[in-house]
């Protein structure tokens, strides 16, 4: 293994993890900072086979083979990980994404080999919520999908009717804890697909999330009327102005607006069923933009493990065929 210096840039990242082994030997170190230990057990008596990068468990009532990638979001990938580290580099770092197809033409795989990898990688980008938001919060919601005036006329008629505004869009909430300059901690948001904006909905999530007594910022919608009793509850009328004072919703507008720019302009269209995994993408650049590219792969890096998606799950393949049985 090389002592090249751990990246910093891409091309850094591109040149370092080129080698497999010093691919390798980054993502041990990071999964077992202790020593390398069966998945399937939890045995520390293993042998690593240098030919196969496997290792053998010694323990009697095992005895399994296994690989880095196990019990990872690279589980059963053939994909080297050589591929697979520059890839969540550039998801992690990219700040209005990477689609699938720049993806397959800068690591030479298929597209749709990218676009799975893609969505592994949002996988270890969603954001765990430990605790509720407090302070200073920020309430609101936006709607995701296709412009009616850019439709063909026969899809318009069929996805809109004579409907307009938010008729054939996804719903998504989303709450903003805003810095404090005390703590100088950076603002964070944290993101819901919804199936409405009523209030048997929102409130809910609004108290699920936020400390009681906290400051509540919303806009007028009717979804957070009645929230005052249990919070500081303020509210701007953006029929007549969009701040007053500390009475506002402008962080969160702001990230509406870098998460449409990132859909609109690098994924173009996104399924309603998908749309979660790119909330929890954008909202992880989001709440780590302080931190420099190295600290946010190494952030996802780390969230790789323990978790799996398949491919039959991502296209539905599952779902229909219980539907069959």
């Amino acid at each position: 293994m090389s002592n090249a210096a751990f990246p910093e840039t891409l091309i850094e990242a591109v040149t370092y993890f080129s080698d497999e082994d010093r691919a390798l030997a980054a993502f041990v170190a990071l999964r077992w900072s202790t020593g390398v230990r069966c998945p399937h057990c939890d045995a520390v008596d293993v042998t690593f086979m240098e030919k196969r990068r496997v290792w053998q468990c010694k323990a009697k009532e095992c005895r399994k083979q296994f690989s880095a990638k196990v019990g990872t979001i690279f589980e059963d990938s053939p994909l080297p990980l050589s591929k697979w580290m520059p890839a969540v580099w550039m998801i992690a770092n990219c700040k209005n994404g990477i689609s699938s197809y720049e993806l397959h033409r800068a690591l030479g795989v298929t597209q749709k080999s990218a676009w799975f990898m893609l969505h592994r990688i949002r996988l270890a980008m969603q954001d765990e919520a430990f605790g509720k938001f407090g302070g200073s919060v920020e309430a609101d919601e936006t709607f995701i999908g296709g412009k009616a005036r850019n439709m063909h006329f026969h899809k318009r008629q069929r996805v809109i009717g004579g409907g307009r505004g938010a008729v054939g869009k996804v719903a998504v909430f989303g709450l903003l804890e805003r810095h404090s300059r005390k703590s100088r901690k950076a603002s964070r948001v944290r993101l819901e697909v919804v199936r409405d904006v009523e209030q048997d909905t929102l409130q809910p999530k609004v108290k699920a999330n936020v400390k009681e007594g906290a400051n509540l910022y919303t806009d007028k919608a009717r979804g957070y009327v009645g929230l005052e009793e249990e919070f500081m509850h303020a509210v701007v009328d953006h029929g007549e102005r969009y701040v007053d004072g500390l009475i506002h919703t402008n962080g969160l507008e702001n990230f509406w607006s870098l998460l449409k720019r990132t859909i609109r302009g690098t994924y173009v269209a996104v399924e309603p069923f998908h749309l979660f995994r790119y909330l929890d993408e954008q909202s992880f650049r989001f709440n780590q933009r302080k931190d420099d590219d190295q600290g946010r792969f190494m952030e996802v890096a780390s969230r790789t493990i323990g978790k799996r998606v398949t491919y039959r799950s991502l296209t539905g393949k599952n779902l229909q065929e219980d539907e069959t049985c």
